[in-house]
């Protein structure tokens, strides 16, 4: 028995001599006798070949809960097929060659229709008079694959391929039908086992014998393709792969799902749009954000927040990215709405360990979100209608197959929705936001390519209060891509990243003043990846990063105003880092990745910098000098090595163990007075009273695959210790703070955990269940800093949160009906409370238990969600679904914050809950 392996195209070719001679053969089936009751369908297809000289193909995941119950006595092969398989929606069919085929829906065909070879030039004819048969996208003419799959493709200078050696064939994969690049699909020949993944330009490049091969190649989301290769010689192939419909609900892709044995990588998660768009989140909205914090090991503090917890990292140590360009707020008002546009990303990557030397500047992982090019072939659009908020993108060729241009937007109309509210302090709210990505993609040549990106979002938020929040991202990215040849290509990019926000209160005259926040970051790097042999994969680069913030600022409004006008000092800096790392597959088995990234820091003027009594903690009163820095002059100096190493060994074929240690230095801190990631943080540089954060981490995992790789389990364990990531002292003033150093310490922590995750990639029924058990202690011991922390013992962080268990299912009912159904509980994060009441010199003292010595309420949440899609015929105007979900399907008021209040003497807790209740919402989707 063989998995489906074999498209219909592919089993056409497969009778192309028979039907082109015209001696089709006529064949004798054997007759059968037996009894099969409440029989499996893989145990009745084993039974049916030991009985016959026949080979079945079919695909386990239609078939993995259906069973047989019938009886034959001397009954044709053809006749018992049709008495198993009836009223199951299957279909089969039988070949010349003893083949059968059984597939879903649709059968088959065991011939090649006449004049399937014959086209416009051949002098065939069609008759005009013949009706047109209405096309669906299941039934696209398959001819041109056909030719694709059967064609020899001759590579480098005939005449070699008689002599030993080897050779090297590279190229790009991409959509037939856009003409995007296809990331991470795997490009591979049997014998001897050789392959590669394409990167995020789609380019991949294989070293092989000299010789005729077969290429097989599956990507996300399309369709299994095969190219026949003569190689004599170096040489290029680019391949176009068609898109798989029947694998729109499918929340994984058999394209890759025995990569978490067979790939090096521990720690990433890798999740494609189509899975993104299936989970269910609040206001019907897409969010990716959202979906990340599914995964194990990745934590938020609390409902409505978009601020991750990796691995015990805090929400700072986390480099979120946007086609290489740092996002330094990656949501909107307030964390209820993802910064992405879902309708212009392709895929996104999570790094929690074993993290890529190119990548460095956080602790904890990287969160590379990746936009789709546009289509290169005609024009198409997108969008959706919600209740809250809409959507469009449009993209098309300005040049056929070379320059495409995609351009979408995003906006909300809650303003609209909040007026309408009777209540009148929530009718005078403002609460909007709106983003737009704008991506150019131009082939100049076979071997330069260039790449535009561009991206704004501002938001405006004011709830029931006179104080207006503001605040904005922009960012732009340009990459020029060069191939020197076949084995070395290299990537020069450009980014510059800006945030900023203001706080303004206008209604009182007295204290009208606004409060503002600013920081621009440009980057310029060049990677080189090379391809020496089919061992070997090196990559090297280098980077250079320049920050400048504006603190923090504080204008008053007018004359009236007793608001003082207030200005922190611009800080500026400069990073650079030079990397290599280097992939060797000593084995089929054993596989191992060196990385060495050495990173450089250095704090710049111009700025007057304070100077503290040695040996003492940093308060106001042990300043001892203020130094003040020229434009450009150096205030400290930081650098060090960033170790990298993974392994893999590969147990059996469908099981493997991974090991993976490295080592992060960040230079930035966050500075918050939130638990949860705000739009009102600030950023504040390393310098000589703030020392640059320092991790480290190793990492263990067994994977293992059942049921010919359409279930993957995976259990990974890590510990994490960190050191000077920064803790505030009791009562720490963060705004305006002219000498933070002074209400902050360098703190050291460890965080330790296990991560299992189990998944079901195919079938009607799919998803993933994963747990995670972890924990994050943090410990303030400095000689320098004026207040010691819970005696100078280890305790729960603010996002300490030790049990997590998540439930991702979906169920197909169809091709245009599926729902998703998600469970999500977690322990309830760390809380200071206070204890006892004293009085002291007539004033009222409150005692307060040790930081974080208690929890609030246990979180957990179900979601609900329905998905129909409009009928899938070619010929329409546009293709449109609706979703219809519910958020918090049982209501749950999971407490976001506890806060106390003192009332008539006692002190009284309260809980805040943002989702109290189920929230219904309705999206309209189409796409044309």
């Amino acid at each position: 028995m063989s998995t489906f392996y074999q498209s219909t195209v592919l089993t056409l070719l497969l009778f192309l001599g028979t039907i082109v001679s015209g001696r089709a053969q006529q064949v004798n089936e054997p007759l059968i006798t037996g009894t099969y009751q409440q029989m499996p369908f893989p145990q009745f297809i084993r039974e049916l070949e030991s009985k016959v000289p026949y080979t079945f193909y079919y695909d386990p995941a239609t078939t993995d809960s259906l069973t047989i119950d019938v009886q034959v006595n001397g009954s044709p092969l053809s006749q018992v097929l049709e008495q198993a398989l009836q009223g199951t929606g299957l279909r089969f069919a039988i070949s010349a060659q003893k083949q059968v085929f059984i597939t879903k829906d649709k059968a088959i065909m065991a011939h090649l229709p006449e004049g399937f070879f014959l086209d416009g030039n051949s002098g065939a004819k069609q008759n005009p008079t013949q009706p047109t048969q209405e096309r669906y996208l299941a039934q696209e003419p398959v001819k041109k694959k056909a030719v694709s799959e059967v064609k020899l493709y001759e590579i480098g200078t005939a005449g070699n391929v008689s002599k030993p050696g080897m050779a090297n064939l590279a190229g790009t994969l991409r959509e037939a039908k856009t003409g995007e690049p296809i990331i991470g699909a795997y490009i591979y020949i049997e014998s001897p086992t050789i392959g590669t993944a394409s990167d995020q330009y789609g380019y991949y490049s294989l070293t092989l014998p000299l010789g005729r091969h077969e290429l097989r190649i599956k990507g996300i989301g399309l369709k299994n393709a095969r190219r026949q290769v003569l190689l004599n010689g170096d040489g290029k192939l680019d391949i176009e792969l068609e898109e798989d419909v029947r694998a729109l609900k499918e929340v994984l892709v058999e394209a890759e799902k025995d990569r978490n044995v067979s790939g090096l990588q521990m720690g990433m998660e890798r999740l494609d749009i189509r899975t993104i768009k299936q989970v269910p989140t609040a206001f019907g909205e897409t969010d990716i954000m959202r979906v990340v914090l599914t995964l194990p090991g990745v934590k938020s503090v609390g409902e409505g927040s978009t601020g991750m917890n990796v691995r015990g990292g805090s929400t700072d140590q986390n480099l979120i990215l946007l086609n290489d360009a740092t996002i330094y707020n990656p949501s909107h008002l307030f964390g209820f709405f993802s910064a992405f546009n879902p309708d212009v990303v392709k895929s996104v990557e999570l790094y929690k360990s074993a993290i890529p030397a190119r990548y460095g500047g956080r602790l904890s992982s990287v969160l590379e979100v990746t936009t789709r090019d546009g289509n290169k072939k005609q024009f198409s659009g997108s969008g959706g209608i919600g209740l809250l908020t809409s959507r469009l993108t449009l993209e098309g060729p300005i040049i056929k197959d070379k320059t495409s241009l995609l351009v979408g937007g995003r906006t909300t109309y809650s303003d609209w929705l909040l007026k309408q509210i009777p209540n009148k302090s929530f009718n005078k709210s403002e609460a909007s936001f709106y983003d737009i990505n704008a991506h150019l993609s131009h082939e100049i040549d076979s071997k330069n390519s260039l790449y535009l990106t561009g991206y704004l979002s501002k938001d405006r938020f004011k709830l029931a209060a006179d104080t207006l929040y503001r605040f904005k991202n922009q960012n732009a990215s340009i990459k020029w891509k060069h191939i020197f040849h076949n084995k070395l290509y290299s990537v020069v990019t450009g980014t510059h990243s800006h945030y900023s926000y203001d706080i303004s209160n206008e209604e009182n005259a007295v204290n009208a003043a606004t409060l503002a926040f600013g920081i621009d970051q440009s980057n310029a790097q060049v990677d080189f990846n090379y391809f020496p042999n089919a061992q070997h994969t090196l990559d090297f680069g280098a980077s250079a990063i320049l920050y400048q913030t504006e603190p923090g600022s504080v204008t008053p409004h007018s004359a009236e105003s007793l608001i003082i006008a207030d200005k922190l000092q611009r800080e500026k800096a400069m990073e650079a880092a030079v990397y290599v790392a280097d992939r060797y597959d000593i084995s089929a088995r054993l596989s191992l990745s060196f990385g060495l990234r050495y990173s450089f820091f250095n704090a710049l003027g111009a700025r007057d910098v304070f100077r503290y009594a040695p040996g003492v903690p940093k308060t106001e009163g042990t300043i001892i000098d203020t130094v003040a820095y020229g434009a450009g002059k150096s205030i400290a100096t930081y650098h060090g090595p960033e170790f990298r190493f993974s392994a893999r060994y590969g147990l059996t074929d469908n099981s493997s163990v991974k090991v993976s240690y490295n080592r992060q230095r960040q230079y930035l801190h966050m500075l918050s007075n939130t638990a949860s990631m705000s739009p009102t943080d600030t950023w504040k540089l390393s310098d000589s009273n703030i020392r640059p954060q320092i991790g480290d981490q190793v990492a263990f995992g067994y994977y293992r695959n059942f049921r010919n790789n359409t279930i993957e389990f995976s259990a990974e364990s890590y510990y994490k210790w960190m050191k000077d990531f920064l803790d505030y002292r009791s009562g720490a003033s963060i705004i305006m703070n002219h000498h933070i150093e002074t209400d902050v310490a360098n703190a050291e922590g460890k965080a330790y955990g296990v991560e299992l995750m189990l998944k079901k990639a195919t079938g009607k029924i799919n998803g993933w269940v994963s747990y995670t058990y972890s924990r994050t202690l943090v410990r303030i011991n400095d000689a320098t800093t004026s207040e010691i922390i819970n005696r100078g013992e280890y305790y729960p962080s603010n996002y300490d949160k030790p049990h997590d268990f998540t439930m991702i299912s979906n169920y197909r009912f169809s091709q245009r009906f599926s729902s998703s159904l998600n469970f999500t509980y977690s322990t309830g994060r760390p809380i200071t409370l206070p204890l006892a009441k004293y009085y002291d010199g007539g004033a009222q003292r409150i005692v307060y238990s040790d930081r974080n010595q208690y929890r609030i309420p246990d979180y957990y949440r179900v979601d609900f969600a329905f998905n129909m899609e409009g009928n899938h015929k070619v010929n329409k105007l546009a293709h449109s679904s609706w979703t219809l979900a519910v958020y918090n399907l049982t209501g749950r008021k999971n407490p976001y914050s506890i806060y106390f209040k003192s009332e008539n003497g006692k002190i009284k807790g309260y809980k805040m809950s943002v989702f109290g209740q189920p929230i219904p919402t309705i999206t309209y989707n189409f796409k044309f």
